[in-house]
């Protein structure tokens, strides 16, 4: 079968600036620390069913809130989810996954996960999975009682919160009978520095598998990146009193003062010569 050429690039990124809105300030880490990995090496022909995942919640200063963020607190939630599942068939894979609760800087980060398989088909089998990254932050500078995470409100009797950003990365092979996939994903939601944004990075490639012969992977291939922002001012404007009141006394780090909501989207079927996606995420207070 002669398939077409398909080549589909993609690179997204979120940059919060200074001076307009406050943007994330992540919580730091917790006196006590856990710092594990997880090494998967595959070299199978039959069925395969291989599964990860990791849920972690995490806020500064005190406890996690069971509703609304406390005033001067934030919170990230940090999800993380791999699998694959085979009928049959040859499956090779090579997948590391690294936590470490630190606190980091630039350049380093809590949950880093990298992954390379090649799949071939034998006697109509096929392979499926998933991967799935989510990094929810928010932070609050004042609260009540209402039984809520995140709401920007005008009302003085509300959650007022300075931050709320939610940002997603998914991707999901279908029906696949033949192809080679790497994946890298890096997650930074715990730091001691307001320095330090909150940072999402995704790479998948997919390649025909060099051994099949056919210079095309076979299957459907999905993406889909996300992100919901919402922000205030952070009040630290010369304009701005110190407690985020104007000179009239009107606050202003309860008010939504920047939203931005945005999705990509790729779906891809058939004969695929090359299909790479890549996503840059970074949201803090830049100096």
């Amino acid at each position: 079968m002669n398939y077409g050429h398909i080549v589909l690039v993609a690179i997204a990124a979120m940059i919060m600036l200074p001076g307009f809105v406050s943007a994330d300030w992540l919580p730091n880490q917790t006196p006590e620390n856990q710092v594990f990995s997880i090494d998967t090496v595959i070299d199978a022909t039959g069925a395969v069913d291989d599964k990860s995942t990791m849920n972690w919640i995490i806020a500064s200063p005190g406890s996690i809130p069971e509703g609304a963020v406390e005033g001067g607190q934030s919170i990230s939630m940090t999800n993380y989810k791999d699998a694959i599942l085979t009928n049959g068939g040859k499956l090779a894979e090579n997948k590391n996954f690294d936590f470490d609760s630190h606190d980091k800087q630039n350049g380093l980060y809590n949950v880093e996960s990298q992954k390379v398989l090649t799949y071939a088909s034998t006697e109509g089998s096929h392979l499926v999975g998933e991967e799935e990254y989510t990094l929810d932050a928010a932070g609050n500078y004042s609260g009540t009682d209402d039984d809520i995470r995140c709401v920007f409100s005008e009302g003085n009797a509300a959650v007022l919160p300075a931050f709320c950003n939610i940002v997603s990365v998914k991707s999901a092979l279908v029906n696949v009978n033949s192809a080679q996939v790497s994946t890298l994903g890096q997650i930074r939601s715990v730091t001691d520095d307001v320095a330090n944004p909150a940072e999402v990075n995704y790479q998948i490639a997919v390649t025909p598998d060099a051994n099949s012969g056919s210079g095309f992977a076979e299957g459907t291939v999905r993406t889909v990146f996300a992100g919901s922002i919402m922000e205030a001012r952070d009040g630290d404007d010369d304009n701005y009193a110190r407690d985020g009141t104007t000179e009239d006394g009107e606050a202003t780090w309860n008010k939504t003062s920047a939203t931005n909501t945005w999705k990509d989207s790729t779906t891809v079927t058939g004969g695929i010569k090359t299909m790479q996606k890549a996503f840059a995420y970074q949201s803090g207070i830049f100096v």
